[in-house]
């Protein structure tokens, strides 16, 4: 029963998004990225109204992908991500394992970093950063996902 209720739910959201000509034209220009679908593009709408509107590291620390260094004087702490809206962190996190394996340009960025030396979560996050800032570049300049 709650199978059958959750696509009814799905339906009616890709209803309402398909019914608004703005939402439309910013899930059209999603799903162009590969490793971005219906239901990341669809919680992207929802849980971050700002994609396409704010710059590179605006979007990356209001969704909670940015890293803060912690130090104090002489003292170094190491980096971390915090903050942000967990809902997004978390369905970028799951385009990014998708784009590692699916998207070229971000899985050879995946593997310098491994290569330079970076710890595989270190190298996700980075993944996941670099995912955002470019779809909110397309958003903002309106243009599709193209493999440059």
């Amino acid at each position: 029963m709650l199978e059958k209720e959750l696509v009814e739910i799905d339906n009616d959201i890709g209803t309402l998004v398909r019914s608004s000509p703005a939402w439309r034209e910013k899930e059209d220009l999603l799903v162009t990225f590969p490793g971005i679908g219906d239901t990341l593009a669809r919680t992207l709408l929802a849980e971050l109204p700002e994609l396409g509107c704010l710059s590179r590291r605006e979007i990356a620390s209001l969704a909670g992908v940015a890293p803060f260094t912690r130090q104090s004087g002489r003292w170094k702490g190491k980096s971390m991500i915090a903050g942000g809206r967990a809902p997004v962190r978390t369905a970028l996190y799951m385009a990014a394992l998708s784009a590692i394996s699916w998207n070229p340009p971000l899985k050879r960025f995946y593997q310098h970093l491994l290569a330079a030396g970076k710890p595989k979560m270190v190298a996700l996050i980075a993944v996941a950063r670099k995912i955002l800032t470019i779809i909110n570049a397309m958003l903002r300049d309106r243009k599709q996902w193209q493999l440059a």
